[in-house]
């Protein structure tokens, strides 16, 4: 099985992103006159960037899955990714800020695209950096304890135990357990609960029957599930489903 930390999540999980005016933009590029003279601001818990210190090159709103993407809520709130040293990015910095400033058609998808890539750029940076807080970032920086959530995210269905997971990690039962609660902040069941309700609620977003999503998660009944559903996400299955049923 591939050992990609990244592809499970952003196939997961669809990026928008759309022009947008200072007071709504949670990615900017920005110009200044420091060391540092061209960066990205990114705001990933959804908030708006504070007024910035530069010409503003772009603005935009940007959408990853909100709070139930697990990577969104494992950065920090507020990411400056200065470009001086990474050619890589700044090369599709470069593409982003000509695609916006023609206009031309197609422009929002590709600049979505664009942005896509972007992203993935910065979070492997993310990763390759790691993180002094427990959570998903510093798990996934982890080599050992990556390639069990990797396995989580990749076969969410599966009926993993913690001695498979701990396999999967090269380490043993207690030594992963351990490792995985003071890295990533929670038990691997947990975690692996948590992300079953995530694509379980994709799941239903997509129309797919409560009773066969809460059967293909691990769960005996629809009523279990419906509890774990609502404690997770505070609303109910079946509201996921009438949502979708009504946007129709």
């Amino acid at each position: 099985m591939s050992h990609d930390r990244l592809s499970s999540l952003v196939e997961r999980f669809a990026l928008t992103v759309r022009g947008a005016a200072l007071d709504e933009a949670n990615l900017m590029v920005l110009e200044t006159d420091g060391p540092d003279p061209m960066q990205i601001v990114l705001r990933t818990d959804g908030g708006v960037i504070d007024p910035p210190a530069g010409t503003v090159r772009f603005a935009a709103r940007m959408d990853w899955g909100g709070s139930v993407n697990p990577m969104m809520s494992a950065l920090p709130d507020e990411l400056v990714c200065p470009l001086r040293d990474d050619l890589g990015c700044m090369s599709v910095v470069t593409l982003i800020l000509s695609e916006a400033d023609a206009r031309r058609c197609g422009s929002e998808t590709v600049l979505s695209r664009l942005c896509e890539v972007l992203l993935v750029r910065i979070l492997r940076q993310q990763i390759a950096q790691g993180s002094t807080e427990p959570g998903l970032l510093a798990g996934l920086s982890d080599p050992r304890l990556s390639r069990a959530i990797v396995a989580i995210h990749n076969r969410p269905g599966h009926l993993w135990s913690i001695e498979e997971l701990a396999d999967e990690a090269g380490l043993s039962r207690s030594r992963f357990a351990d490792l995985f609660a003071q890295t990533v902040g929670e038990s691997p069941s947990s975690y692996l609960r948590r992300w079953r309700l995530v694509v379980a609620r994709q799941d239903l977003g997509r129309g797919d029957r409560v009773e066969r999503v809460a059967h293909r998660y691990g769960y005996q009944s629809a009523e279990g599930f419906s509890r774990a559903f609502r404690r997770q996400f505070g609303d109910r299955p079946v509201d996921i489903r009438q949502g979708l049923a009504n946007s129709l």
